[in-house]
């Protein structure tokens, strides 16, 4: 099965729900979306029904999977293919201490031998394709200044891990590699710092790419504006984007737009109204307002109105019983924002 790459966002944990999934979908036509990482525990001990259900309107749709047992993963996986998934992906790039207490997420680069097994029991497993999402590398714990050294630099021996790690996954079967383009700490750095401290270093994936001509690879990690993806476009398959997508979504827009994937721009008023229906169908289903709305509070990121916007529709959305008027609400707080300039001539920030 062959799958379009070129844009992608990013499994956020906490963030990425169906109801994410679905508001993005509307802005980004052809984007390929990710789950939540869900453990394969999580799915063993029953709760598939809760975790898995999505709407068929978020294809292409990707599950991530978090474990380090081949038996359990391969059976999530199947799991995940019979709902109906496009792709199964192996988490191999979190580097919280939550994560790697349960000695899966980066800490597996570690054991690339253990990963090279997962994969390929998953892909014994399912007919769709099997990714890996990784760093770079990883550095364990230590002092600071340990650290700060270990990240000033990414040696030979670095290189050689990271393309022994990605031998062993290949020849395993994975379809294609989302590569966060810095090495991950291991402790002493929480996950926030993980995404900031350790520099990016675009041109060891650049160079990984080159070791691996015809291995699909995906770049994560900094990617936050259209032309940052097109020259990343140039030389890999695709670009992964995470909370930039997240807090100013309509950067997916632009980026479809400019890879010619839809002519125009989308009407967000008219995004408003599909997730207007969307919301009716999931508050009957007993689903909250605020659930989904919290997911569409950078609809408006850069307009005039934007903060007025934010502001009703997260205060409106917690209210006992709120239906979508507040969006309708929120949005015209926007369209006033923008007739009357009641906020000044500067665009509001995200």
């Amino acid at each position: 099965m062959t799958i379009d790459r070129a844009i992608s966002v990013a499994p956020m944990m906490d963030w990425t729900d169906r109801h994410c999934r679905y508001f993005l979908r509307g802005i980004a036509p052809t984007a390929l979306l990710y789950t939540e990482m869900i453990t394969a525990a999580a799915l063993m001990h029953g709760a598939a029904p809760r975790l898995l259900a999505f709407d068929p309107e978020e294809h292409p749709v990707a599950l991530q999977l978090g474990g380090n047992d081949p038996r359990a993963l391969a059976a999530a996986a199947r799991m995940g293919a019979a709902y109906g998934y496009d792709e199964i992906n192996l988490n191999c790039g979190c580097p919280s201490e939550r994560v790697a207490s349960g000695a899966f997420g980066a800490c597996l680069m570690l054991e690339p031998e253990r990963v090279a097994a997962c994969v390929a029991a998953m892909v014994d497993a399912v007919s769709v394709p099997v990714t890996v999402k990784m760093r770079i590398g990883v550095v364990r714990s230590g002092v600071r200044p340990a650290v700060a050294g270990a990240l000033g630099r990414f040696t030979e021996e670095d290189f050689a891990a990271l393309r022994e790690f990605v031998v062993q996954i290949e020849r395993a079967g994975a379809a294609a590699l989302i590569v966060h383009a810095r090495m991950a700490v291991l402790g002493g750095l929480s996950p926030q710092e993980n995404r900031e401290i350790p520099p990016l270093r675009y041109e060891v994936v650049r160079r990984l790419k080159r070791e691996f001509p015809h291995l699909p690879m995906v770049l994560n990690g900094g990617v936050r504006t259209v032309p940052t993806a097109l020259e990343a476009l140039a030389w890999c398959e695709g670009v992964m984007l995470g909370r930039e997508a997240y807090h100013r979504p309509w950067v997916l827009a632009q980026l479809e737009q400019a890879l010619a994937r839809q002519p125009a721009l989308p009407s967000r008023e008219a995004l408003l109204q599909r997730m207007a229906v969307y919301a009716e169908r999931q508050l009957a289903a007993g689903h909250s307002l605020a659930a989904i709305t919290r997911h569409m509070l950078g609809l408006y990121a850069g307009e005039p109105g934007a903060r007025a916007y934010r502001r009703l529709l997260s205060e409106g959305a917690c209210v006992r019983g709120a239906g979508v008027h507040v969006m309708y609400r929120a949005a015209a707080a926007v369209r006033s924002a923008s007739v009357a300039g009641c906020e000044g001539l500067a665009p509001d920030g995200a």
